[in-house]
C-alpha cells in the first residue's frame, strides 16, 4: 500500500462517507433493542475468528445479530492463539464447517483459495475503502477481503521511561534504545521494573518473533530488491545481524531468564500492563487494554542498527482478512456476507468493532480512536518510511514459523555462536526449503 493511500486511510480512520445504497443486505439500519426485530432473514453463519482479542465483542455482535434478526443462527468459535491453522483444518473437514473465515498471507490463498467464493462485485467489495487489503489468486478471483487495519512495533511506558530519568526522545535509532534498555535492567530492582517483558516462544506469544519481529529483516531484504511482489523461492539474510540485535536487547533485559522462555508461561502482555516493564513488541491489536492499564503507552519503530533507521516508521499492514465458504448454501452464504457487511457498517456494531480493532477499511465504517495508529501517520507526516508487512510473504507458514521456534529455543537456552547459525539456517534455507514443499 502506498504511504499516501495508507496516511489517508489512517486519518479518516474510515469516517463514514456517502451511501453506498447497502440498505437492501441491512449495511446501515441502526441495531437498537427498541426496534422489533426484523424477521426478513435466514440461513445460518459460522466464523472462525482468527484473533482472541475479539473474542468478546464478535460474541456480543452475535447475540446481538440473532436478537435483530432471530431467524439467522450466528456462531462464534475463535481459535487460541497460534492455532488457527490448525483449527481451520479440522473444522473445514466437518459437516457444518465454517461459512466465514481468516486468509492471512499468500501462503493461505494459495492453501484456501478453493474454499473461497469469489467475492468480486459483491457488497463486501463495494463497501470497501480500498483495495489495498484484498487478495486475487492466480485466476483473478477475490479470494478474501481486510477485516481491519494494524501496525506494530516496541510499544513503551512513557510513565515508566520517565520514572527511570530517560525521556522517549532520547530514543531514536538502535544505540540510543540499547542505552535506554540496559540502564533501565541494571537498576530493576531499584527502580521496581525491568526493561523488557518476557519475550515467551510458547504457543500463544512466539508470533511476537516469528511474525512481527521477522518482519524487520525481511522489510529491509525486500526494499533492497525493490519491493517483493510475490513470495521469493530463496532469500539471504542480509538483515540477520539487525534482528539479532534486537531479539537478544529484549531476551537479555528482562526480569525473567532467557533459558525459561521456551516453555513460556510468563504472561508478557499483563506484565506490561501490570507495569512490571517498560518495553513490549506489541501494536494497535493491543490498543484497547494497554491504554486502558498505562494511558501514556506509545509506540516506536523497531530499531536494530539498520543504516538509516532513524527515519524508521511502523509496521503497517493487516493478517486480519475475511472469505467466505464457496462451499456454503446459497442461503448460507447471503446470510454470512449479510452478517459481515452489518458488523463493519452498522453504526453500532460498527462503533464496537473498531473500538475492538482500531480502524476497518470500509467507507461506511466509524472513524477509528487508536491512537498507535495515529502514530504511524505522525511518522510518515515526519518523512518516515512505512515497514510493510512482507511476513506475509513466508511459505508453508506454519511450518515455517516453527522452524523458527525450534532454533530459537536452542538459542535462548545457549546463546553461542553455532546456536545461532542454526537459527540462520531455519530463516534462510527454511524458506528456500518450504516455498519448495509449497510450490512444487
Amino acid at each position: 500500500m502506498s504511504n499516501i493511500s495508507r496516511k489517508n486511510f489512517l486519518k479518516l480512520g474510515a469516517v463514514s462517507a456517502l451511501g453506498l445504497g447497502l440498505a437492501g443486505c441491512g449495511g446501515g439500519g441502526s441495531s437498537s433493542n427498541n426496534q422489533q426485530p426484523d424477521k426478513n432473514r435466514s440461513g445460518s453463519v459460522y466464523w472462525l475468528n482468527f484473533k482472541p482479542e475479539l473474542d468478546d465483542t464478535a460474541q456480543q455482535l452475535a447475540r446481538d445479530y440473532m436478537d435483530k434478526y432471530p431467524d439467522v443462527k450466528v456462531k462464534v468459535q475463535t481459535a487460541a492463539s497460534g492455532t488457527y491453522e490448525q483449527t481451520l483444518t479440522s473444522e473445514m473437514d466437518k459437516s457444518e464447517a465454517p461459512t466465514l473465515f481468516n486468509i492471512g498471507t499468500m501462503a493461505g490463498v494459495k492453501e484456501w483459495s478453493p474454499y473461497a467464493m469469489d467475492l468480486k462485485g459483491t457488497e463486501i467489495d463495494n463497501a470497501l475503502s480500498t483495495q489495498d487489503y484484498t487478495y486475487y489468486d492466480d485466476d483473478g478471483k477475490m479470494v478474501c477481503a481486510g477485516l481491519c487495519y494494524e501496525d506494530y512495533g516496541i510499544v513503551v511506558n512513557a510513565d515508566l521511561i520517565k520514572r527511570a530519568g530517560h525521556s522517549m526522545d532520547d530514543i531514536k535509532d538502535f544505540d540510543s534504545l540499547k542505552t535506554v534498555v540496559e540502564d533501565i535492567h541494571s537498576r530493576a530492582s531499584e527502580l521496581g521494573f525491568d526493561a523488557f517483558v518476557a519475550t515467551d516462544l510458547d504457543s500463544s506469544a512466539s508470533w511476537r518473533v516469528t511474525g512481527h519481529l521477522a518482519n524487520l529483516p525481511l522489510f529491509y531484504e525486500s526494499r533492497d530488491d525493490g519491493g517483493w511482489k510475490e513470495c521469493p523461492a530463496t532469500i539471504k539474510g542480509t538483515y540477520l545481524p539487525n534482528y539479532k540485535n534486537l531479539f537478544d536487547l529484549a531476551i537479555n533485559n528482562a526480569a525473567e531468564d532467557p533459558s525459561t522462555l521456551s516453555t513460556g508461561g510468563h504472561d508478557p502482555k499483563n506484565e506490561f500492563l501490570d507495569g512490571k516493564a517498560a518495553f513490549i513488541f506489541s501494536g494497535s491489536f493491543d490498543y484497547k487494554d494497554i491504554i486502558a492499564a498505562q494511558p501514556n503507552a506509545t509506540v516506536i519503530p523497531y530499531y536494530g542498527g539498520v543504516e538509516g533507521e532513524d527515519k524508521a516508521g511502523l509496521n503497517c499492514g493487516t493478517e486480519n482478512r475475511l472469505a467466505i465458504s464457496d462451499n456454503a448454501s446459497d442461503e448460507d452464504k447471503k446470510a454470512t456476507m449479510d452478517f459481515w457487511l452489518w458488523m463493519v457498517t452498522d453504526p453500532d456494531a460498527g462503533q464496537k468493532m473498531v473500538d475492538a480493532l482500531g480502524a476497518l477499511p470500509y467507507t461506511d465504517a466509524p472513524e477509528g480512536t487508536n491512537k498507535f495508529l495515529t502514530k504511524a501517520t505522525e511518522y510518515t507526516d515526519n518523512g518516515c518510511y512505512n515497514m510493510d508487512w512482507v511476513t506475509n510473504f513466508e511459505p508453508n507458514v506454519d511450518q515455517y514459523r516453527n522452524g523458527l521456534v525450534s532454533a530459537l529455543n536452542a538459542y535462548t537456552a545457549d546463546q553461542s555462536g553455532a546456536n545461532w547459525d542454526n537459527f540462520r539456517t531455519a530463516f534462510v534455507e527454511g524458506w528456500a526449503n518450504n516455498y519448495q514443499i509449497e510450490n512444487g
